[in-house]
């Protein structure tokens, strides 16, 4: 069975997305979510859910690197719980440690600092935690 998947790299000022299919092990980036102080426009979320229809929704963990906890992880938390409160989808959380780094790594090869902005880094962040989300599940793909 091939699921597809929506994943949310949770911030203060913007919600990086992702779309990804279980069949293949990967996803693409799509547009970042403007947040203020850590609330979405939840409408802007219903229409991608309503848009792309994931069986399952992966919400980045922001951890430290020695795998404690931030004030972040408790917000990135209370996201997913909203997400599964409101609309009902199926969320996991993903640990997310060093996803924007290698984000950031990836688009400054790809076209230097004018590629840095944050829209594009929170939303191939999501995409990176979507692919280890993938590596992870133990769930079947063909890569």
């Amino acid at each position: 069975m091939n699921m597809t998947l929506l994943a949310f790299d949770y911030g203060t000022k913007s919600i990086g997305v992702a779309i990804g299919q279980q069949l293949t092990g990967t996803a693409r980036p799509l547009a970042a979510l403007k947040a203020q102080d850590g609330t979405p426009d939840w409408q802007q979320i219903e229409r991608l859910l309503a848009e792309w229809q994931p069986n399952r929704v992966v919400v980045g963990l922001p951890l430290n690197m020695d795998g404690t906890e931030q004030p972040l992880t408790a917000r990135a938390r209370k996201f997913a719980n909203r997400l599964h409160g409101r609309f009902g989808v199926q969320v996991e959380l993903q640990d997310e440690r060093l996803s924007t780094v290698e984000a950031r790594a990836d688009l400054f090869a790809r076209g230097g600092y004018k590629a840095l902005n944050k829209g594009s880094v929170d939303s191939l962040s999501a995409v990176i935690i979507l692919e280890s989300w993938f590596e992870n599940s133990g769930l079947p793909h063909s890569s």
